[in-house]
């Protein structure tokens, strides 16, 4: 009997249907960390031959388990994390060797080793890293290891050495793409910011209220990728300043790293955009026009920073967008006094004004000719004819 006995064909589609989905989304996963792997298992090939020929072990496993644990952290954490590392390994093993040393082995004295290589790691300041490699290692050696004839030994140690080097010296001759990385983190910010952006001046327009309630849930969402961004640009620029292959890209990376705090900033006015919009949504009454417009510009603006940040060059897109935006509500309160003492309204186009100033800010301008934009913007709003 198969599990799909029973299923009409609609539930047997279904199925088949989420098992192509899901081998699709492992095919995408393979194929975006296949570096990495290959990475791995590079670095344990080459710490257990080097074990071999410098220390002369048999089977120098430890050196390519600590080379997989390096290598399996965050690419930005590596550097840092990889000397936290070793020197967990280090209290442990001296103290698995003391303890074995003194005492027999048994649960006591399990216990209080990790306990003992912990707290020598959190008192010398180690990372959470150091403190449970220091508490592994130490089980480890203790269970495994045992030190022969009572004698300190430092192999451990010394593979440990061996593993975080290559594991170091890998990282920096075989890095990955920190650009592609930091790309690939952005993308879906602005993707995200200018779907909400759209989704507001369509709720705009047709007064649809729980149209206008799932922008404002959706740029919620948002935040949450400007964290995984921030940490994606600190391993990018880490990756490019210690390998001297991918050094070139620190110039494209700057860029991203002067507009980051902008990028900030602007999903937090999407998020006020849409949270504004449906407080003119919920009031009943129709919202102008050039509401709309503005957030439509907006939207355009998002997207033109986003290929100007992925492909350096001139910002003008970005900022005629964002100006006209500008204008736009501007204008709209030039023109209509009732909208002018509306106080949703009024709210409005300042977010919309805010939004502005900050995507000008992506750009490079700072704040002070940013403001100064708008304003001659404003002015041309007033201008008759």
């Amino acid at each position: 009997m198969t599990s799909n006995e029973g299923l009409s064909w609609w539930e047997k589609a279904r199925f088949f249907l989420r098992v192509r989905q899901r081998l699709r989304a492992g095919l995408i996963r393979l194929r975006e960390g296949w570096w990495q792997i290959l990475q791995t298992a590079v670095a344990a090939g080459v710490a257990w031959l080097l074990a071999v020929l410098v220390l002369g072990h048999e089977q120098p496993v430890f050196a390519s388990i600590v080379t997989v644990i390096s290598l399996s952290l965050a690419v930005g954490q590596r550097n840092r994390r990889v000397v936290e590392l070793v020197i967990g390994v280090a209290f442990g093993v001296a103290l698995a060797d003391l303890l074995v040393f003194i005492t027999d082995v048994g649960a006591v004295q399990i216990g209080v080793l990790v306990a003992l290589a912990m707290s020598v790691a959190v008192f010398l300041g180690r990372g959470e890293l150091g403190v449970n490699e220091a508490a592994i290692s130490a089980m480890i050696l203790i269970a495994v290891d045992l030190p022969s004839g009572g004698d300190f030994s430092p192999d451990r140690f010394l593979e440990a050495l061996i593993g975080g080097g290559v594991a170091l010296a890998v990282n920096a001759l075989l890095p990955v793409n920190p650009e592609l990385m930091v790309q690939r983190a952005a993308h879906p910010i602005f993707d995200e910011s200018v779907a909400v952006l759209e989704e507001t001046a369509a709720a705009l327009d047709d007064g649809d209220l729980e149209r206008a309630e799932r922008a404002l849930a959706k740029a919620r969402e948002i935040d949450a990728r400007v964290s995984g961004f921030k940490e994606a640009l600190a391993a990018g620029r880490e990756t490019a300043r210690f390998s001297p292959p991918r050094r070139r890209t620190l110039r494209h990376l700057d860029l991203y790293a002067a507009a980051s705090d902008q990028i900030d900033l602007t999903v937090r006015n999407v998020r006020g955009l849409a949270r504004a919009a449906l407080s003119v949504v919920r009031s009943g009454d129709s919202a102008p026009e050039p509401l709309a417009m503005a957030l439509h510009d907006l939207a355009r603006a998002t997207e033109s920073l986003a290929g100007y940040l992925e492909t350096p060059g001139e910002p003008e897109d970005t900022r005629r967008y964002t100006l006209r935006a500008a204008e736009n509500a501007t204008t709209l309160l030039k023109e209509r006094d009732d909208l002018a003492r509306d106080l949703a309204t009024n709210a409005f186009v300042d977010q919309i004004l805010s939004a502005a100033v900050d995507l000008l800010g992506g750009t490079g301008m700072d704040r002070a000719s940013a403001l100064q934009a708008i304003e001659e913007a404003s002015n041309r709003a007033s201008e008759p004819g």
